[in-house]
């Protein structure tokens, strides 16, 4: 147990004799919404899980679809999974009954998964980038550079990234010592949230923590960005406007999912650092925003506008209804 939460806690409005327990207080403001704001969470999360294990399991089941740009699908919809796990669930027990209480342990283990997968998430998308660039603009070399030993360690590259980032975080929030309150007015243990209530220096934790994002939402969107000046290059330059039309076409979901993961998390992220009149239930409705959305998002954008997707779902089901009137039978 980090040192700094072992500090007596005193709170006007939640007490509580243990004082290594945190308690989220939700969205300030809006309480009396809280329980019908879990409507749209839990049908976010029913989404989240039915639209991501379908992905997972059709391009499992499908041999036609074991190519690199839907391997990195697949580990874009298993980090989505893992990040709602680590979200919804107390998110929907703060809503339903207002269980906020959370050990410290617990706090600095779901601050330190939510952050690490949103870093994973983000190179994932830059990974798929660079499939659609090399798609796009080197077709004949496509499958000896993404080869599955390459989307292996970028997978890989991808969890360390986001792990080795997240490291220090909890070490840094272990060091503080939260003298006046361990009330901390968010739905969830998002960094600066817990670190606001904290005493003493905590210039490190924000030096850091906007150290951090830069490094992950600026570095990659940089990149992301360069992909498709260099992939709007090649189109430009076919000469036949039905190949210009479907080589764009093959990046609609990618770019669909980086505007629906971008979007908020920069919302959220400006808000959060220069946003100082916006009120705070606007913050944290935001920040579920970009927890929330993306995650139930995705799927349905790739089956949606992916045609091999959208034909083998579909085949998945036949084939289930078929085998349930076989025994039926």
């Amino acid at each position: 147990m980090p040192r700094g939460f072992v500090q007596p806690m005193e709170s006007p409005n939640h007490t509580n004799p243990d004082p290594s327990v945190f308690f989220l207080l939700g969205i300030p403001g809006l309480e009396q919404f809280h329980l019908w704001l879990s409507l749209p969470v839990c049908c976010l999360g029913i989404a989240t899980i039915v639209g991501n294990i379908t992905i997972l399991i059709v391009v499992a089941t499908e041999p036609a679809l074991h190519k690199p740009v839907y391997l990195f699908l697949c580990m874009l919809s298993t980090i989505d999974l893992d990040a709602s796990f680590s979200t919804v669930p107390k998110l929907l027990a703060i809503l339903w009954c207002g269980s906020g209480h959370i050990s410290a342990s617990a706090c600095l283990a779901q601050m330190f998964f939510i952050h690490a997968f949103c870093m994973m998430e983000s190179t994932v998308l830059l990974a798929m980038a660079f499939d659609r660039y090399v798609a796009i603009c080197h077709p004949l070399r496509y499958a000896t550079i993404l080869t599955d030993t390459i989307i292996a360690r970028i997978g890989v590259v991808a969890m360390v990234r986001g792990s080795m980032l997240m490291l220090p975080c909890p070490f840094l929030i272990g060091r503080l010592s939260f003298c006046q309150s361990h009330v901390i007015p968010h739905t969830y243990c998002e960094h600066m949230a817990v670190v606001k209530p904290a005493c003493g220096d905590t210039r490190p934790n924000h030096v850091y923590g906007l150290t951090a994002a830069l490094l992950v939402i600026g570095v990659d969107l940089f990149c992301i960005g360069l992909s498709y000046v260099f992939i709007a290059r090649a189109v430009l330059r076919l000469s036949s406007h039905e190949a210009q039309s479907k080589a764009l076409g093959t990046c609609g979901s990618h770019v669909c999912v980086i505007l629906i993961s971008y979007t908020p998390a920069l919302f959220s992220f400006f808000t959060h650092r220069f946003g100082h009149h916006v009120p705070l239930h606007i913050h944290i409705l935001l920040a579920n925003v970009y927890l929330l959305f993306p995650p139930a998002l995705n799927p349905m954008v790739y089956g949606v506008k992916t045609k091999e997707i959208r034909e083998r779902v579909v085949r998945v089901f036949q084939r289930g209804q078929g085998t349930g009137v076989k025994v039926s039978e």
